[in-house]
C-alpha cells in the first residue's frame, strides 16, 4: 500500500464526504443501517450539515495519488465518543488504514476530555469484531439489533474502549507499588518498588487469563490501580464471580470521583464477561472505604477470615 495520510474533513468538503460515503454504502451495504439509494438522494445541504455538526468529526484515509480509501466518524455524546461510519476500501484492507482511522478518532476523543469510546458491530462481522478487539475494545454486555432501511435486521453488540482504564504494563509496577504503600497498612507491608519479587508477581498475573491488573491513567500518569480475578466455582450453578482486590487511588487524584469510576468500570467489565457476582474484602480498619463501598451498592453479607503464613 502506498503512503497513507489521515485527513480530517473541513466544513466545506461535503462533496468529498458524499463520494466516500456512497462508495462505502455500495461496497458493504450490510454494515450500515442506511442505503446507497437513500443517501445518494441527499441534497448538498445534508452533507454540509454533517461536517458542521459541532458534536461530530469526520476523517478520511488518503493514499499518495489523492484517492480516499477509508472513512470514519466520531460523534461526542454524554457517555463519551461514539465511533460511526467506519469503512475501508477493499484494496486498502489489511494495510493498516482502519487502525490509523480508529487511532485518529480515539486521539481526538481523548483530547476532548472524554473517558471512553464506544461502537456497535454486527455479530456476523467476525473480521470487524476481531479488529476492534485487537484495537483494545471489549464487549460491554449490551446487545441490540441493527435495523436496516432495506432489511434484514441483524443482531449487534456494543464494544467499548476506556480512555482512562487499561491493563497494566511491566513498567507500571513501580507506580502501582507506590500506591499500595501509600497508606498506614500498606506502609508496613510493602517494600522497594524495584524488588524483583514485584516483577515476578506481575509476570504471573499478566500470563493468567483469569487475572487482570488494571491501572487508571490520566494525562499520561498512572493514578489508580486494582486487580480483578475471575473465579470459577460449582456454587450458583457453576457461576463465575469477579474478585476485586488492591484498589488504590494516588493521593493527587483522590476526592475527584476516580475511585467510584474504577469500581463501576470493574462491575461493567464483570457483567459483560457474564459473572454472576462481584465481591471484595476490605480491612476492618478502613471505615471510610466501607462507606464508599456501601454507597456503590455493596452489602456486608459475609465475615472474612485470613491466616498469615
Amino acid at each position: 500500500m502506498r503512503d497513507i495520510e489521515i485527513v480530517r474533513l473541513g466544513p466545506d468538503e461535503g462533496e468529498r464526504l458524499k463520494q466516500v460515503r456512497l462508495r462505502a454504502l455500495r461496497d458493504t451495504p450490510d454494515a450500515f443501517a442506511s442505503t446507497y439509494e437513500s443517501e445518494s438522494a441527499f441534497p448538498a445541504e445534508t452533507w454540509a450539515e454533517r461536517l458542521t455538526n459541532p458534536e461530530s468529526r469526520w476523517w478520511v484515509a488518503r493514499v499518495g495519488d489523492g484517492t480516499d480509501v477509508g472513512l470514519v466518524c466520531l460523534r461526542m455524546e454524554e457517555t463519551g465518543g461514539h465511533l460511526l461510519s467506519m469503512w475501508v476500501a477493499p484494496g486498502a484492507r489489511g494495510s493498516g488504514v482502519g487502525s490509523r482511522l480508529v487511532d485518529a478518532a480515539v486521539a481526538w476523543t481523548r483530547d476532548a476530555g472524554a473517558e471512553r469510546v464506544r461502537l456497535w458491530v454486527v455479530d456476523a462481522n467476525e473480521g470487524g469484531r476481531a479488529f476492534y478487539l485487537r484495537k483494545g475494545f471489549t464487549p460491554s454486555g449490551r446487545t441490540g439489533v441493527l435495523t436496516r432501511e432495506s432489511g434484514p435486521d441483524s443482531p449487534e453488540t456494543e464494544y467499548v474502549m476506556s480512555l482512562i482504564f487499561r491493563q497494566a504494563r511491566r513498567d507500571d509496577v513501580p507506580a502501582i507499588v507506590a500506591m499500595l504503600a501509600d497508606d498506614p497498612l500498606g506502609a508496613r507491608r510493602e517494600g522497594d518498588p524495584a524488588d524483583e519479587r514485584y516483577l515476578a508477581a506481575f509476570d504471573r498475573i499478566d500470563a493468567d487469563p483469569y487475572d487482570e491488573l488494571i491501572v487508571a491513567e490520566i494525562d499520561g500518569k498512572v493514578v489508580g490501580t486494582m486487580q480483578l480475578t475471575y473465579l470459577a466455582g460449582l456454587s450458583r450453578l457453576g457461576a463465575e464471580r469477579c474478585q476485586i482486590e488492591a484498589v488504590r487511588v494516588a493521593a493527587s487524584a483522590r476526592s475527584q470521583g476516580l475511585g467510584g469510576k474504577m469500581i463501576r468500570w470493574a462491575i461493567d467489565r464483570a457483567r459483560a464477561r457474564g459473572c454472576a457476582m462481584v465481591q471484595l474484602t476490605s480491612d476492618k480498619s478502613r471505615a471510610e472505604a466501607h462507606r464508599f463501598y456501601d454507597r456503590l451498592g455493596f452489602v456486608q453479607s459475609h465475615v472474612g477470615y485470613k491466616l498469615a503464613l
